[in-house]
């Protein structure tokens, strides 16, 4: 069971802030200072300090094509429209320009959510006069229709880089796809695993790309190592790793799991999942071409709300180490912090 649903939910919000390069540690001291009763409450207050500080910054603007018959010539001017409409406005010219303007994709996916997110029963009053407040800048933007979003064609830059965590968090809330709670009990809603795992997964990549880069974090794809390459080679799957770190001549790579249930359960005994066996033991073998045992693997479950979890790990007969670890993550964020760190601490 959940020792405490609050610390749960609230890194959430640290994992989210890593992940999408959100580092406000200011807000990290604000946001533990809250208690959160359920996901969306945590996600109304990471919106309304968000968009507070994008107001008082600015929000985006981008360029829109307009037209339309101005009196002053601006962009291209449309001949066979411009006779048109001289017909009824002799001093006016049909003209397609582009104008900057507030209303485009990334502030419409913020204010629809925030409009969302004020039909929400279990948000309190407190936070929805805060959102009220905040739609007052957003009047002349348009709500829109998530499904029509392409989350994975937006475009992040110098521009709009701040947009990043904004835009996530909206898709988080809009895919209600995290957590819920019934009858009193904390638990994952159906189909939530692959959306938390891809979370978690970017998470520990971008903590150790923030404070251990002298191990060269990345996200590598491995090279089979078969000597006579022929077009077979094409059918083989891609070895894209979730985290590879290297300190000297020692390399671990580390794939991240999120699991409701970490452990299957076999003829009544808890086991590993194969799959989860077979792919680090695949990635390890053949990074190590050279079979120096200086590669190891470990497969990184997040621990939820169950008492038994991995915990070992096995060596192989040339030396490589496969490890079996869970960052539980229902403690305290110092500790977590500490967890991730020692991976590091024990490769030196």
């Amino acid at each position: 069971m959940t020792k405490d649903k609050n610390i749960l939910i609230r890194n959430i919000y640290y994992m989210l802030a890593y992940a999408f390069r959100h580092f406000r540690f200011n807000m990290f001291e604000q946001i533990d200072g809250e208690r959160f009763e359920d996901m969306q409450d945590l996600f109304a207050e990471i919106l309304i300090r968000s968009v507070s500080s994008q107001i008082k910054q600015g929000l985006f603007r981008t360029y829109i094509d307009q037209e339309g018959a101005l009196t002053v010539i601006r962009g291209k001017i449309d001949l066979l429209k411009t006779h048109e409409v001289q017909r009824n406005k002799p001093m006016h010219a049909y003209c397609q320009y582009d104008e900057l303007s507030f209303n485009n994709l990334y502030n419409q996916i913020v204010k629809t959510t925030l409009q969302g997110l004020l039909n929400c029963s279990n948000i309190s009053s407190n936070r929805k006069d805060s959102i009220k407040h905040l739609l007052r800048y957003f009047v002349t933007i348009d709500c829109i229709n998530f499904a029509t979003v392409h989350w994975n064609q937006l475009v992040f830059d110098g521009n709009n880089k701040n947009y990043l965590f904004l835009v996530n968090v909206c898709r988080f809330v809009y895919e209600e796809k995290l957590m819920t709670t019934e009858n009193g009990v904390h638990k994952m809603r159906s189909l939530s695993d692959e959306r938390m795992e891809r979370l978690f997964e970017k998470f520990v990549l971008e903590y150790y790309r923030r404070w251990h880069p002298e191990t060269k974090p990345r996200a590598a794809q491995i090279s089979w190592n078969i000597k006579n390459e022929n077009s077979a080679l094409g059918i083989l799957p891609i070895m894209q790793t979730d985290v590879m770190l290297t300190i000297g001549d020692r390399t671990l790579i580390i794939d991240t799991k999120y699991y409701s249930q970490t452990l299957q359960n076999n003829f009544d005994k808890l086991k590993i999942h194969s799959n989860n066996l077979y792919q680090i033991y695949t990635y390890v073998t053949e990074q190590d071409k050279e079979r120096t045992g200086r590669v190891d693997g470990m497969l990184l479950y997040a621990k939820t709300q169950e008492d038994i979890v991995p915990d070992n790990h096995v060596t192989k007969d040339i030396g490589n180490t496969l490890y079996f670890r869970t960052l539980d993550l229902n403690q305290d964020f110092h500790n977590i912090s500490q967890q991730l760190d020692n991976i590091v601490n024990n490769m030196r």
